[in-house]
């Protein structure tokens, strides 16, 4: 898979703006409020200085009057500065994350197979939770003391420096030790950011499996070794969340320290120790103040850069999964219903550029309507082959065909559309029976269609048996029923669909013997009329194909009919032989 360019701070958190561009009025609003907010923070000590140089101390009735008037006014202003920037900043974050996680999904449809074989579902589905919480963290709340607490530091300083500027000059003569605290800092939470997000994806990813695993688990007594893998994965989630507290918490003392050392500087200076005139009474406290209501914005500007790499490292893995190449559709041609002649000429196919060959230079051509099966050892390239059908990959070399049209010319839609399938495990949704088997379907069947689907998958007994017949919800992944029955609905599904051409993958090696006669008959319904490839593991379900290819080491080793290829006395009679006398043994 292509490597992609890693985006610098800058290129992360402006895309990230971009994401915020559509609701720019509510964002406006947001920023506005919190400007208003940020400007009325000079004026506490601008107001503190009248008022007790003007009533305390000189006793000015005119001061006395307005300026605790002025006071309640701009809480009053501040409060509701506070109220719009927070719902509006939220509504905004709301909004973000509905639009990264919709853009995540839509992109995960369209991902090509070869991304599931690299990434587990953990990782992706921690993608899609974890990392897009952490990137609004940078979008909204990183973004609200940036700008709120910048515009409260320039406005207090600017004040301070209009009190005593060379008081005001020698106070902030630590700055360069704080930025640089916060640029080693800075670096070192990245980097513990994006191990945390990959730690937190092999969590879930361990998560999922023991939830789905758990009949296995407890069979095989694994309960002791799935506990300590969890543990382990626990332990270093919170070792990461640890170490990104301790990088944050360090800029904290620094602030606090240049804090103390002004405090001291101005109480030397202001009460004339140094031999200069001392402030006035109002002054000194407004000089205090304004010092006071500045340290704690530069300490939430300094501690904002653990949150904001956070959110840039999420923001990497969230546009990197966003940024991933979808399915290749090189095709143009829309195949409308297709006749169902498929021929696989000289065909070879690896994995990755380096990997084994999995097949080599197969040929067969499928006629429409007739069923071919596909039968050798385990790891010989059948559900390999039968993979390249829907275009989950690409052919290394050769060429496959549905009706003289090459694969590659044609679009997935209208390729996909003239497929269908049934595996050895279903993948049925936590739905309802119907739904199930319309799924994919641009309009919901009539009732009437339900019924004669369902009966000829000779499913429609089970179905009607549930309490809530075709509106009963069947479970994950159709929990709530048998083996035979989830098998079943399956072959509704295919059935509903009616496409010209069907990929059977072992559709009967599970089910016992009462089941698989049920399936094979709703099998034999499904098959009529339409072009199906079989991958068969019981040599019994498939004697009466009408070519059956012996498929070794990745090459078709032999083809024919049944009887042809017993009397051939070659791969397929062992086979049979050694599946039959395993059988009379039994």
């Amino acid at each position: 898979m292509p490597e992609t360019r890693q985006m610098s701070s800058r290129e992360l958190y402006f895309r990230l703006l971009r994401h915020v561009k559509p609701y720019w009025s509510r964002f406006s609003l947001a920023i506005g409020a919190m400007v208003v907010l940020a400007l009325t923070e000079p004026a506490i000590p601008a107001l503190l200085k009248p008022l007790l140089d003007g009533t305390f101390v000189e006793k000015d009735p005119q001061y006395m009057t307005w300026t605790p008037i002025a006071l309640i006014g701009l809480f009053l202003i501040r409060g509701l500065g506070a109220f719009v920037s927070g719902v509006a900043f939220e509504w905004v974050a709301g909004k973000l994350v509905y639009d990264l996680r919709r853009q995540m999904f839509e992109r995960i449809l369209d991902l090509p197979a070869g991304y599931y074989d690299e990434n587990s579902t953990g990782v992706v589905v921690s993608k899609l939770t974890y990392n897009v919480n952490q990137v609004t963290q940078a979008a909204t709340k990183v973004l609200t003391v940036l700008v709120r607490d910048t515009l409260i530091v320039i406005g207090l300083i600017a004040y301070m420096l209009w009190l005593n500027w060379v008081l005001t000059t020698g106070v902030f003569v630590l700055m360069p030790a704080v930025a640089a605290v916060v640029w080693v800092v800075a670096k070192r939470t990245r980097r513990l950011s994006r191990e945390l997000q990959a730690t937190m994806g092999q969590m879930t990813h361990a998560l999922e499996e023991a939830v789905r695993g758990q009949a296995v688990i407890k069979v095989f007594g694994g309960q002791a070794a799935e506990r300590q893998r969890f543990r382990n994965q626990i332990n270093w989630v919170r070792r990461f969340q640890l170490k990104l507290k301790v990088a944050g918490s360090a800029n904290a003392p620094v602030v606090e320290l240049m804090g103390a050392v002004a405090l001291a500087t101005l109480i030397y200076v202001g009460t004339g120790q140094t031999g200069a005139e001392p402030l006035t009474v109002g002054g000194f406290v407004a000089f205090l103040a304004a010092l006071g209501l500045l340290f704690p914005p530069i300490k939430r500007l300094t501690g904002v850069n653990q949150p904001l790499q956070l959110g840039l490292a999420a923001a990497e893995s969230v546009f990197g999964m966003m940024d991933e190449p979808p399915e290749n559709e090189t095709g143009s041609r829309d195949i409308r219903r297709a006749r169902g002649r498929i021929a696989f000429e000289r065909v070879s196919f690896r994995y990755g550029p380096n990997a084994e060959q999995v097949l080599s230079e197969v040929s067969f051509v499928a006629e429409p309507g007739k069923t071919i099966a596909l039968v050798g050892p385990s790891g010989g390239g059948k559900s390999t082959l039968v993979s390249l059908l829907p275009r989950f990959y690409d052919p290394c070399a050769g060429r496959i065909t549905l009706d003289g049209a090459d694969l590659r010319d044609l679009t997935l839609e209208s390729l996909r559309r003239n497929l269908s399938m049934v595996g050895q495990i279903p993948l049925l949704f936590n739905d309802s029976v119907a739904n199930n088997m319309a799924f994919g379907l641009a309009e919901p069947p009539s009732r009437e269609r339900l019924e004669e689907v369902a009966r000829a998958a000779n499913a429609l007994e089970f179905i009607q048996a549930l309490p809530e017949g075709f509106d009963a919800p069947i479970g994950e992944d159709g929990v709530r029923l048998s083996g035979g029955q989830r098998q079943r609905l399956a072959i509704a599904r295919a059935l509903m669909k009616d496409a010209p051409v069907l990929i059977l993958d072992e559709a009967t090696s599970a089910l016992d013997s009462e089941s698989e006669r049920k399936v094979q008959q709703a099998l034999g319904h499904l098959t009529a009329g339409r072009t199906t490839l079989v991958i068969a593991h019981r040599l019994s379900t498939i004697e009466h194909a009408d070519e059956i290819l012996v498929v070794k080491d990745g090459r078709i080793a032999e083809q024919g009919t049944h009887a042809e290829l017993l009397a051939r006395g070659g791969e397929y009679a062992a086979l049979h032989r050694t599946q039959f006398s395993d059988a009379g043994a039994l």
